[in-house]
C-alpha cells in the first residue's frame, strides 16, 4: 500500500510567493476544476492589500473596488474596528463548537434580532455561508410545513450547493446532474426585460397558475431576493413581493427573503431592503456583508417556525465560531457609528445619476437601475430589441480594470455591469467612476 509522510524538511523554506507566475503555476496546477473555474478577466489579477474601498495588486497598483470582493467587504476593508475585534478575540479562543457556550455568538444574535421588524419573537441560527444559510431555511420550511414544494424566482441567485442551485434561476449555475425535486420556477418581475412586460398583476397570476398547476396546491414556501443580486441588480417591483407572500401563505407556505447581498443597510432606504415592501417574512436568510470578509451566516426566523427543527441534530462546524461573530458584532457597531446607511443612500444616488449620464451618451446602455450601493448597467446591442450586447459588456469591463475599476459582469447573459462596493465610498470616488467608466465606454 502506497503511504506518503508530510516531513518538516518538506516544508523548509516555503515563504509566500508573490510573483504573478508563481501565483497563477500553483492555482493552475494545485487548485481543481471548480476552483478555478471562477475567473472574471483574461488575465489574472492579484490583489495584495485592500484599505476601505481600495485595493492594491502585489506590483502596487491601487484600484477603487466596486465589487466589494463579491459584495462580502460591507464597511471597507481591513477596518480597524473590525480588525481589533478579531484580534482580541483570536488572541483568546479561536473556535468554540456549538454545543459548548460562549457570549460573542449570542450577543450576536441578540443584535441581529434587534435589526428585524418589531413585535416578532425572532430566533438565530449561525452557518458559514450563505448557501448553507439557504438549505437550511429550506430544510426548516419544509419541516415545518410538511410540505414539499418551493416557489423560486427565474433569474434569482441563491447559492451553489444543492438546495440552494436548485434553487437558483440561471442556467450557467445549474449543473448538468439531478437537483432538488419539488422546486417550481416562476417568471421574473423584471420591469425592463420580463416576459410580462413593465407590470405586477401577470406576474402574480402565474403564481397561481404555478400553484394549481406544477404544485400540490400544498407550498412549503417562496424564497424571493428583494434586489436579484447576480441575476443583475433586479429589484422588485411595489406590489410583488406582498402580492406573492399573500399567495404562498394561502397555500401554507412560508414567505423566505434572500438578504445576502442586499441586506446590512446596502440598498440605503432601509437596513433590510424588504422593509421596503411592507412584508414580515418568516424566515431571512444573511450573509457576505455580516462578516465584512470573515466567513458568517445567518438563518432568522420566527421562534415558532425554528422549533420544527428542535427534535434532531444541525449544526455547522465552523457555524457561530467567536472570532467571524466578533467581527459580525463590529460591523454593525461601524454600520451605525460611521453612517453607512445614509451613506449608501447619498452616494449611492450619484453614483446612479452619473450612470443615467453615461446611458444618455452611450446607446449601447440600454438600462441603469439599483437602490443604494446595488447598481447595474445594462448593455444591449439595440435599444427597441433589448438583445444582450454580452461580447461588449465583457471589452467595458476589461477596459475599466485598466481605469483602475473592479466591477462584476452578472445576469443571465452576462451583459450586465453590477456594483456593489464597500459602503464607504465617498465623493471623489463618485467622480473616479464618472470619468472611468466614461472612457471605458468611449475606448470601445
Amino acid at each position: 500500500m502506497a503511504t506518503s509522510n508530510l516531513h518538516p524538511d518538506a516544508l523548509k523554506g516555503l515563504a509566500t510567493d508573490w510573483s504573478t507566475e508563481g501565483i497563477v503555476a500553483r492555482r493552475e496546477r494545485f487548485y481543481a476544476a471548480s476552483q478555478r473555474a471562477f475567473v472574471p478577466y483574461r488575465t489574472p489579477v492579484v490583489f495584495k492589500r485592500g484599505e476601505g474601498q481600495y485595493l492594491w495588486d502585489e506590483n502596487g497598483r491601487k484600484y477603487l473596488d466596486l465589487l466589494g470582493m463579491n459584495v462580502s467587504v460591507s464597511v471597507g476593508h481591513c477596518h480597524p474596528a473590525v480588525v481589533a475585534a478579531v484580534r482580541e478575540q483570536v488572541e483568546t479562543l479561536v473556535h468554540c463548537t456549538t454545543m459548548f457556550y460562549h457570549p460573542v455568538p449570542a450577543h450576536l444574535a441578540e443584535e441581529l434580532v434587534a435589526t428585524m421588524p418589531s413585535g416578532h419573537d425572532w430566533v438565530v441560527h449561525f452557518t458559514n455561508s450563505g448557501a448553507e444559510a439557504t438549505d437550511l431555511a429550506l430544510l426548516m420550511a419544509r419541516a415545518h410545513t410538511g410540505n414539499i414544494d418551493f416557489l423560486a424566482l427565474r433569474n434569482g441567485y441563491h447559492g451553489a450547493t444543492f438546495g440552494a442551485q436548485s434553487l437558483t434561476g440561471i442556467a450557467s449555475f445549474r449543473h448538468n446532474v439531478p437537483l432538488l425535486g419539488g422546486i417550481v420556477h416562476v417568471a421574473n418581475p423584471d420591469q425592463y426585460r420580463g416576459i410580462y412586460g413593465p407590470t405586477v398583476e401577470p406576474y402574480l397570476d402565474e403564481i397561481d397558475r404555478a400553484i394549481a398547476t406544477q404544485t400540490s396546491g400544498a407550498l412549503a414556501g417562496m424564497i424571493i431576493e428583494p434586489v436579484q443580486g447576480y441575476g443583475g441588480i433586479v429589484a422588485m417591483p411595489p406590489g410583488y413581493i406582498a402580492g406573492a407572500f399573500e399567495r404562498v401563505r394561502a397555500a401554507g407556505g412560508l414567505a423566505v427573503v434572500d438578504e445576502v447581498q442586499s441586506g446590512f443597510a446596502r440598498t440605503g432606504d432601509h437596513f433590510w431592503a424588504f422593509e421596503a415592501h411592507d412584508v414580515v417574512p418568516d424566515i431571512v436568510v444573511m450573509a457576505k456583508g455580516i462578516g465584512n470578509g470573515f466567513p458568517l451566516a445567518a438563518v432568522v426566523a420566527r421562534r415558532e417556525v425554528a422549533e420544527c427543527m428542535a427534535g434532531k441534530f444541525y449544526f455547522n462546524t465552523y457555524g457561530a465560531n467567536p472570532v467571524a461573530c466578533a467581527a459580525g458584532r463590529a460591523v454593525l457597531r461601524v454600520i451605525a457609528e460611521e453612517r453607512l446607511q445614509d451613506n449608501a443612500r447619498d452616494i449611492g444616488g450619484k453614483l446612479l445619476s452619473v450612470l443615467d449620464g453615461l446611458r444618455q451618451r452611450y446607446p449601447l446602455i440600454g438600462d441603469v437601475r439599483g437602490r443604494g450601493l446595488m447598481l447595474a448597467v445594462e448593455l444591449v446591442q439595440d435599444r427597441a430589441t433589448k438583445t444582450p450586447a454580452t461580447a461588449a459588456t465583457a471589452q467595458v469591463f476589461e477596459a475599466a480594470r485598466e481605469h483602475g475599476l473592479i466591477l462584476s459582469k452578472s445576469g443571465a447573459h452576462r451583459n450586465v455591469l453590477r456594483m456593489v462596493p464597500p459602503m464607504c465610498l465617498n465623493d471623489g470616488d463618485v467622480e473616479h467612476v464618472a470619468s472611468a467608466l466614461d472612457a471605458s465606454f468611449a475606448s470601445i
